[in-house]
């Protein structure tokens, strides 16, 4: 089984493609080679957030090719935008085509290649959408409320503000100083609302605190469903960018945002259609960290003493640009 080490801003996958199987895996296989793979302690080479399982579209789609987003624990996302970014990237490798549509759960979603960030960072622009206030398709249950825009949720916690928006996977975001964006009451709020019992979230929610570093120019830390803290989420900081937008920026549609998070950076775009209907462009690197090789039967076994990890070079350059981001910052 030929499997590729991929990551946006540090949110990392394993890319498999199903077509090159006889029969794709069945769902079975896919969420347990997902769990053993990806798994942080135990996993192929330090695990992963997930895989990104690639396959022929559908007979009704024009997209070249489709993503499903399986994550570390074996449950599947709707959407992915980091994740998107590096699909699209090796599509376009396998298509020889810099723009086109790949097919996500909800919707086909229009990519491109972008103008590399640095030598070795290649960079490809995702389009982030539908976008959706609707309690119902955040599949959010607070008594009396269809939509939650800047409001606070005693039911959770003080001093905090949130808004919900799905994007179209379910974001819960708060904007915050930034004690409290490196203090620990995300992880309580994020642990609480996945834990599969709340009332509120019965089916999770990423929750996510975004700091203002400065105008067009914000920082995000996201506790993912199915995953947990991870580097950085794409969905979450498009989700991010629109609320920026809309509570404190709303002469700036079209233009473009820097997002910084732990993993390093991503520029956005929050764009509103002639109907009022929103979506955001996601542009930021999709890195290659390696091609791998490993037993399919030992892969679900957990067992990764026969895997062969040819490293790209990628990563390094990858690191060199953070690098300069934080130097950049002094």
């Amino acid at each position: 089984m030929k499997l590729l080490k991929v990551h946006g801003s540090g949110n990392d996958f394993f890319i498999l493609d199903q077509q090159q199987f006889k029969q794709p895996l069945a769902e079975s296989q896919l969420q347990l080679l997902a769990e053993k793979i990806c798994n942080r302690k135990t996993g192929l080479h330090g695990g992963a957030d997930g895989v990104l399982a690639v396959g022929a579209s559908s007979k009704e789609s024009a997209a070249v090719g489709r993503m499903r987003v399986i994550n570390a624990d074996g449950s599947e996302a709707s959407m992915c935008g980091n994740g998107l970014r590096t699909v699209a990237r090796y599509l376009s490798l396998q298509n020889q085509q810099a723009t086109f549509k790949v097919q996500t759960m909800y919707a086909d979603l229009q990519v491109k290649q972008s103008t590399d960030f640095a030598p070795q960072v290649k960079v490809f622009a995702a389009e982030i959408s539908p976008v959706s206030f609707a309690a119902k398709d955040l599949k959010m249950h607070f008594a009396g409320r269809e939509k939650l825009i800047n409001q606070e949720l005693p039911e959770i916690a003080t001093d905090f503000k949130f808004s919900a928006v799905a994007v179209p996977n379910p974001h819960l975001i708060a904007f915050v100083s930034h004690q409290q964006l490196i203090g620990s009451k995300l992880g309580e709020i994020a642990s609480y609302l996945n834990d599969g019992k709340n009332p509120y979230f019965p089916d999770g929610v990423n929750v996510s605190f975004v700091e203002i570093l400065a105008e067009n120019k914000i920082f995000v830390r996201t506790y993912e469903r199915g995953v947990g803290y991870t580097n950085a989420c794409g969905t979450a900081m498009s989700a991010a960018s629109l609320m920026y937008v809309l509570l404190y920026q709303p002469q700036n549609f079209e233009q473009q945002i820097e997002v910084q998070n732990p993993g390093g950076m991503v520029k956005t775009v929050a764009h509103q259609r002639s109907n009022k209907s929103y979506w955001i462009s996601l542009i930021g690197n999709a890195t290659f960290v390696a091609k791998v090789t490993v037993p399919l039967a030992d892969a679900l076994q957990g067992d990764f003493k026969a895997i062969t990890w040819e490293e790209t070079g990628e990563q390094q350059a990858y690191e060199n640009f953070v690098r300069g981001l934080k130097k950049s910052e002094l």
